[in-house]
C-alpha cells in the first residue's frame, strides 16, 4: 500500500548573501549599501521573500519608497546573489528499503525570480528563467536521510537586468522597443514593471518569490481540473472533474470526488485509476444548480471540488480504505459569454460580456501589482483591496499584463465578491522577441498559469497583451491581418504575433475552452488599435494623445474602454510618508523636487497643469488645497467618462458601449499617479464619484450649445442656445418608473430660478440607458446670458415609492469662469449616533469633500455637489465622540481664522483660501 503524500515546506532557516562580481574585482562598498559585509550571509526577514526586503530589514540599504532612495538602490539589481537554506528528511518518509524504488522525492519551486540556479548537497539540479513559471524537479537519490545530516539548498541568482541585455545582443536581428523600462526587459520573462513605469520606481528585484517545498510520494495527485458547462435554460450544469496523478499508477489506487456546496454534500463518485492513464475523470449532472454571478445581478455561491487518492487498507483490521493525498479547489458555475455582434444603426460589432444570460455593463478598473515587493503583500492586503473596488459599485477588474499572475488570494476574493477578472497574460508596451527557445518557456508559463487559475468563476476573459499591438502600429511593424500562416508571423520584425496568436490561443482552446480569449489590449479583429467600432480601446486622448477635454468624453467612446485616466496628487498623508521629515520636510510642496520624483510620468507637470488651468481657478499652495484641486479634476473628469458612455448602454442590439475601465485602482508605492486610490488605499476623491456613476440607477445631464448663424458669412448675427439633455440609467434588472424633476439656481446669487417637473412616468428600461428629455437651459430671461450662471439638477423619484433614487447637479464649465456666492451657511454636522454626516449650504456649492485626520473614519460618498433646499446625507464609519469632520471646497470661501463664529467652526472645518 503507498504511503501518504509528505509535504515539507522549505521557509525555515534560509539566509542570504551577494555573490562576487565576476566581472570587476570588487565594487565600492560605499556604492552598495550602508554596511553590507562581502561573503557574509544574512537571515532572511520573511519566506517567500526578495533581496530588496532582506536588504531594508537588515538595514543594509534604505527605504527605496522614501525621499529618491530609489536611485541609491540601484546597484542592487546590478549585483548577483545567492540563497541558502538547510532541511532535514526523516528518514521514515523516505520509505522502507523494500520499497525505496517507487517513493519519488520533488521539490517544488513556485517560483524563482528569475535567472537562477539551484544547487541540492553541491550538485546543480536546476536552472530557471522564467520568473512566472513552476519548476518541480525530482531529487529522488540525492537527499540525506536525517541520521545521515542535513540537505544543504543553495540558489544563485543572477543580475535580470544585465542577463536581458547580453540576450538583447545575442538576437540582434530582432527589432528591439519598447515604451517604458528599456529593452533588455524584453528578453526577460519577469514582472516588466520591475523595470520601472510611467507610474513605479525601477526596483529590479530578485528571490524565491513563492514558496518551495519538498514532497515525498509514491504516487500523488498533480492537478484537479474543473470544466463546467452550464445549459442556456440555466436549470442544469454538466461538471467533469479530472484528476492528474504522477508516480506508481498501476496500484490498485482510486480517486474519490465530491462535490460541496456550503457544507451539503451535493454529488459524489469513486473512479479506479488505471495502469494505462495517469488521469482519472468523473462526470456529473447537477440540477438547478446554484449559479455564480458578477455583483449586484446575484449571489456567489463557491461549490468546494474535492479529489481524494485512496488506497485499500493493508490490514484486516482496517476496512477503510487510507487517504494518500488530496487536491481541493473552490469554483462558481456560470455561464460566461463574450458577445461580439452586429449592432442597431451603428457600424461594427458589440464588445460586451453575458454572465447568465444578463449582459453586464463591466464599470471598473485595471490593476497593478499592489506593491513593487510582492512577497509582502498579505492575502488579508488583496481582501481588502478587492472589498475596497467592489464598495465601489464596481463590478471589473482587469489584471494588467506589465506586472504578474496575481496571488490565488486575490482570484479568491474576486470570486467571493463577485468581481468580474480581465486576465492579460504577462507581455506589455513592446515588441517582444521569439527565439525558439523562449517560445518553449512561454508556451510552458501559459499553461501552468492557466491550470493555476482557471478554476476560478471570476475570470472571464484571457487576454494575450497589454498594447504590443498599439506598439506595432506606432513602429509600423508588419503585421498582415490576412496572413493566417504563423510560421510566416516568424519572419517579420513583429515576431511576437505568434506568441498572440498562436501559442497562447491554443493554450486557452486546449485548457479553458469555455473562457473568451482577445489577442491583445486594445484589440478589434485586425484593425487598428484605435477603431472605436470594434474590440476595446484604450481611451488615452484625455491626457495622452491629442490631450482632449474630458468634458468631450461622448466622442470618444467606444465598443469598450479597458483604459483611460487622469492623474491626481494621493493624499497628504501619503506624500508625508515618503518625505523624508514628514510634515516638517522643506520639500514639502507640489512642486519640490521630492515630490515630482514620485511622479514618474512623462510631462506630469505640463499636463496636470493644462486640465487644472482649463477649469478651475487654484494655486499651488497650500499643499493641502492643491491636493484636493487635482483629485477634484480627477474626480470630474472620470465622472464624465462613465457618465457618458454609459449613456451608450442601451438595451438589446444597442450595446455601444459595454464597459469602461478605468486606469487605474492602486498603485505598488506613494506616488502621483492615475491611480483612484493611493498605496496605503486611501481613496481618492475621484474613487466616490465612480462609485456615483456605478449606482444600479443613476441620473445624467449635458450642455450642448446650438449656433444658428443668419447667413454663411456673419459672424455677428448667430442666434445661440444652450441646451441641456437628461437622461437616465438602470443597472438593475426590473424597469423603473419615475418622475423627473428639473431645479435651477443663480450660481452668483444663490436664488433658486427654475423648479418643475418635466416629465412623468418615465419608465427606465432595465439593464439599459433611457433618454428623458433635451430642453432649454432654464433661465428667467431668454438671451439674457444667464445660461453661463446658471446650475441645473435633475432628480429621478420612484412614483411608487415617492423616494428620490437619483440626482445630478450640471454646472456651466469651465467652473474657472464661475463666480460663486459664498457660502454663509454651509454645514457638515455629524449625527448623534455618529453614523453620518448631513451636508447643506444655502448656495449652490461645487465639490464638498468631507475630510478627517483619523483613517479609522470612511465616508461612503464623497466630493457633492451641494445646493439650496436640499440636506445630503453620507454613511460614516468609524465616527465616535470627539471625531471632527472637516471639508474643503472648490468654490471661494473664507478662512475659518478670519470672521468664522465658534459655532460654525465647531460644525465645519472649512479649507483654506480662495480657489
Amino acid at each position: 500500500m503507498p504511503a501518504p503524500k509528505v509535504s515539507i515546506p522549505l521557509h525555515q532557516n534560509w539566509q542570504f548573501a551577494q555573490l562576487p562580481d565576476e566581472s570587476s574585482s570588487d565594487i565600492n562598498p560605499e556604492d552598495q549599501s550602508i554596511g553590507l559585509e562581502r561573503n557574509k550571509f544574512y537571515p532572511v526577514s520573511r519566506f517567500p521573500t526578495n533581496i530588496h526586503l532582506d536588504l531594508l530589514h537588515h538595514g543594509l540599504i534604505p527605504d527605496p519608497f522614501m525621499g529618491k532612495n530609489e536611485l541609491d538602490v540601484q546597484w542592487v539589481g546590478e549585483a548577483n546573489w545567492v540563497y541558502k537554506t538547510c532541511f532535514s528528511v526523516p528518514a521514515s518518509s523516505l520509505g522502507k528499503e523494500d520499497d525505496k524504488s517507487r517513493v519519488r522525492a520533488v521539490l517544488a519551486f513556485d517560483g524563482l525570480d528569475t535567472f537562477a540556479k539551484v544547487s541540492l548537497n553541491g550538485e546543480l539540479i536546476l536552472e530557471a528563467e522564467n520568473m512566472f513559471l513552476p519548476k518541480s524537479v525530482d531529487v529522488t537519490g540525492k537527499l540525506n536521510k536525517e541520521d545521515k545530516g542535513e540537505n544543504e539548498l543553495v540558489i544563485e541568482f543572477e543580475s535580470a537586468y544585465l542577463k536581458g541585455w547580453k540576450l538583447v545582443e545575442e538576437h540582434p536581428d530582432h527589432k528591439w522597443g519598447c515604451w517604458n523600462g528599456d529593452s533588455s526587459r524584453l528578453a526577460v520573462r519577469k514582472a516588466q514593471y520591475h523595470w520601472g513605469w510611467d507610474w513605479g520606481p525601477n526596483l529590479n528585484t530578485c528571490g524565491p518569490w513563492r514558496p518551495i517545498t519538498l514532497e515525498i510520494y509514491e504516487t500523488r495527485l498533480a492537478d484537479l481540473n474543473i470544466q463546467s458547462v452550464v445549459d442556456r435554460s440555466l436549470s442544469s450544469a454538466e461538471v467533469t472533474v479530472t484528476a492528474e496523478l504522477e508516480g506508481n499508477t498501476s496500484t490498485d489506487l482510486q480517486v474519490q470526488f465530491d462535490i460541496f456546496l456550503a457544507s451539503e454534500k451535493v454529488a459524489g463518485e469513486t473512479v479506479p485509476t488505471s495502469s494505462t492513464s495517469n488521469k482519472v475523470t468523473a462526470s456529473f449532472h447537477l440540477p438547478n444548480p446554484s449559479l455564480w454571478y458578477p455583483i449586484r445581478y446575484g449571489k456567489q455561491p463557491l461549490y468546494t471540488i474535492t479529489a481524494s487518492l485512496l488506497s485499500p487498507s493493508s490490514t484486516s483490521s482496517q476496512s477503510q480504505p487510507v487517504q494518500i493525498d488530496t487536491l481541493t479547489k473552490r469554483t462558481g458555475l456560470r455561464l460566461a459569454e463574450l458577445i461580439q455582434s452586429p449592432l442597431k444603426d451603428q457600424p461594427g460589432t458589440s464588445f460586451f460580456f453575458r454572465i447568465n444570460n444578463i449582459p453586464i455593463f463591466c464599470g471598473g478598473s485595471d490593476w497593478i501589482p499592489a506593491d513593487n515587493f510582492i512577497p509582502r503583500i498579505t492575502p488579508q492586503k488583496y481582501h481588502d483591496w478587492v472589498k475596497l473596488v467592489a464598495a465601489g459599485n464596481q463590478n471589473m477588474i482587469r489584471v494588467w499584463g506589465g506586472g504578474i499572475y496575481e496571488e490565488q488570494a486575490f482570484y479568491d476574493a474576486c470570486d467571493e465578491v463577485g468581481l468580474l477578472v480581465w486576465q492579460d497574460f504577462m507581455f506589455g508596451c513592446g515588441n517582444y522577441p521569439a527565439w525558439p527557445g523562449l517560445l518553449g518557456s512561454i508556451r510552458e508559463e501559459a499553461e501552468e498559469n492557466v491550470k493555476l487559475l482557471r478554476h476560478h468563476p471570476s475570470i472571464v476573459i484571457w487576454a494575450g497583451n497589454n498594447e504590443d499591438y498599439q506598439y506595432q502600429e506606432s513602429e509600423k511593424l508588419t503585421y498582415d491581418y490576412e496572413d493566417k500562416n504563423p510560421e510566416n508571423w516568424l519572419k517579420t520584425d513583429f515576431p511576437a504575433r505568434y506568441i498572440y496568436e498562436h501559442i497562447l490561443s491554443e493554450v486557452c482552446q486546449e485548457l479553458v475552452p469555455g473562457v473568451a480569449y482577445h489577442p491583445g489590449s486594445p484589440w478589434g479583429a485586425g484593425r487598428d488599435t484605435h477603431d472605436p467600432t470594434v474590440g476595446d480601446i484604450h481611451q488615452w486622448n484625455v491626457w495622452h494623445g491629442t490631450q482632449e477635454k474630458y468634458q468631450n468624453f461622448d466622442q470618444l467612446v467606444g465598443r469598450f474602454v479597458s483604459e483611460f485616466g487622469m492623474q491626481a496628487f494621493p493624499s497628504v498623508k501619503t506624500i508625508e510618508s515618503y518625505l523624508p521629515l514628514g510634515k516638517e520636510d522643506p520639500d514639502r510642496y507640489p512642486q519640490s523636487e521630492t515630490v515630482d520624483f514620485h511622479n514618474k510620468a512623462d510631462g506630469h507637470e505640463r499636463r496636470i497643469a493644462l486640465y487644472l488651468v482649463e477649469n478651475f481657478r487654484y494655486a499651488p499652495d497650500p499643499l493641502e488645497q492643491f491636493v484636493y484641486c487635482t483629485q477634484l479634476m480627477q474626480g470630474e473628469c472620470l465622472a464624465s467618462a462613465y457618465r457618458l458612455w454609459k449613456r451608450q448602454w442601451k438595451g438589446p442590439g444597442r450595446e455601444y458601449c459595454g464597459g469602461a475601465l478605468v486606469w487605474q485602482i492602486n498603485d505598488c508605492w506613494p506616488v502621483t499617479s492615475w491611480s483612484i486610490a493611493d498605496f496605503y488605499l486611501r481613496p481618492k476623491l475621484a474613487y466616490y464619484t465612480v462609485k456615483r456613476e456605478m449606482a444600479e440607477v443613476s441620473c445624467g445631464i449635458t450642455r450642448r450649445e446650438h449656433a444658428k448663424p443668419r447667413d454663411k458669412y456673419t459672424r455677428v448675427y448667430i442666434e445661440k442656445r444652450v441646451e441641456i439633455e437628461i437622461w437616465g440609467s438602470n443597472l438593475g434588472l426590473e424597469d423603473v418608473e419615475v418622475d423627473c424633476k428639473v431645479k435651477a439656481w443663480d450660481v452668483e446669487t444663490g436664488e433658486e430660478t427654475y423648479e418643475i417637473v418635466v416629465k412623468k412616468g418615465v419608465v427606465l428600461g432595465s439593464n439599459r440607458s433611457t433618454e428623458i428629455v433635451a430642453m432649454d437651459v432654464p433661465v428667467r430671461k431668454v438671451k439674457g446670458g444667464e445660461e453661463g450662471r446658471t446650475v441645473v439638477a435633475a432628480y429621478l423619484v420612484d412614483t411608487k415609492s415617492g423616494k428620490q433614487i437619483a440626482r445630478y447637479v450640471n454646472w456651466p464649465e469651465p467652473l474657472k469662469y464661475l463666480h460663486f456666492k459664498k457660502p454663509e451657511e454651509l454645514r457638515a454636522v455629524l449625527t448623534g449616533d455618529f453614523k453620518s454626516v448631513e451636508i447643506s449650504a444655502e448656495v449652490p456649492v461645487k465639490g464638498v469633500a468631507l475630510e478627517c485626520e483619523d483613517d479609522e473614519v470612511v465616508f461612503e460618498d464623497n466630493l457633492i455637489d451641494i445646493v439650496p433646499g436640499e440636506t445630503v446625507t453620507v454613511g460614516v464609519k468609524g465616527a465616535k465622540e470627539g471625531t471632527e469632520i472637516g471639508v474643503r471646497l472648490a468654490t471661494g470661501i473664507t478662512c475659518p481664522e478670519c470672521g468664522l463664529n465658534q459655532e460654525r467652526r465647531r460644525e465645519i472645518n472649512l479649507g483654506q483660501h480662495t480657489v
